[in-house]
């Protein structure tokens, strides 16, 4: 029964305010001040205006934060996958020790590199580009996605890789074809979630853009929509609506394999 009661209280915590949100989305500012939980007084009127609105487009938003995704994971995937694949597959002390050194930086929080960040781009001519962003978002990704994809490889058997070097194969044909393509629950799981910190992250493009370049991504976009109308209600609901409801989408058909890759390593083998 506790267990129960539990989950409810945790399910209600989570769903209550998305109700909040969606349903205020579709209503005036006097239905929303007097009656926040309810369902009249709806319209599609305050959402259709969030759409027009001249301070953030919200489709522009959405493609420069989905070109920020794609290049991120992309990088990421062929940075990590091979760095891992050779940590999990060498027995020296030194790579068990790089290894370490990655899981290290999970527990350094982003917001923390911003300064030192902010100065190497400066020095590199990156600051205010997407390069400068796309490079940094990718280093973020690393180090826990070197630590899954190790754990993961460590599973697949080794004797495929001898029936490979039998075959001429080298270790980098071995890695692409033979074992990276076995790592798709583990792949599927960082791509995801790198996908979520990407789309909601809003410290590192505020700061390493900046309003001067003219790239909005969601957040910043909803942040620039939103900050001057902040008691304007039928402009926050709708607009924040707008920002959460593809990653919304996105996480309904993707969140079974966030589980099955968290929980292969574990299982297979």
């Amino acid at each position: 029964m506790t267990r129960k009661t539990f989950l409810w209280a945790t399910v209600a915590f989570m769903l209550i305010p998305l109700y909040v949100l969606t349903v205020n989305a579709f209503k005036g500012q006097q239905d929303i001040l007097s009656n926040p939980f309810g369902l009249g007084g709806l319209t599609l009127e305050p959402l259709g205006r969030a759409l027009t609105n001249p301070n953030f487009n919200v489709f522009k938003g959405y493609a420069i934060t989905l070109l920020f995704v794609v290049a991120v994971n992309v990088l990421s995937v062929g940075l990590a996958a091979p760095a891992a694949y050779v940590i999990a597959r060498s027995p020296k002390r030194r790579f068990r020790a790089l290894m370490l050194f990655f899981l290290a930086g999970t527990f350094i929080p982003g917001q923390v590199l911003v300064i030192p960040v902010v100065y190497v781009l400066k020095t590199l001519g990156l600051m205010g580009t997407i390069r400068g962003f796309v490079l940094f978002e990718t280093t973020l990704t690393l180090p826990f996605s070197i630590f899954l994809y190790a754990g993961y490889i460590a599973t697949v058997p080794a004797v495929l890789d001898q029936a490979a070097a039998v075959d001429g194969a080298g270790r980098l044909r071995t890695f692409w074809q033979i074992v990276f393509p076995l790592m798709r629950p583990a792949v599927a799981t960082m791509v995801i979630l790198n996908t979520f910190s990407v789309w909601n992250d809003f410290v590192n493009p505020q700061i390493i853009l900046g309003p001067g370049s003219g790239l909005y991504t969601v957040t910043t976009g909803v942040y620039a929509a939103v900050s001057q109308y902040s008691t304007d209600y039928t402009v926050v609901f709708p607009t924040l609506l707008l920002a959460i409801a593809p990653l919304l989408v996105f996480f309904v058909f993707m969140q079974r394999h966030i589980i099955s890759g968290l929980t292969a390593g574990a299982t297979k083998g």
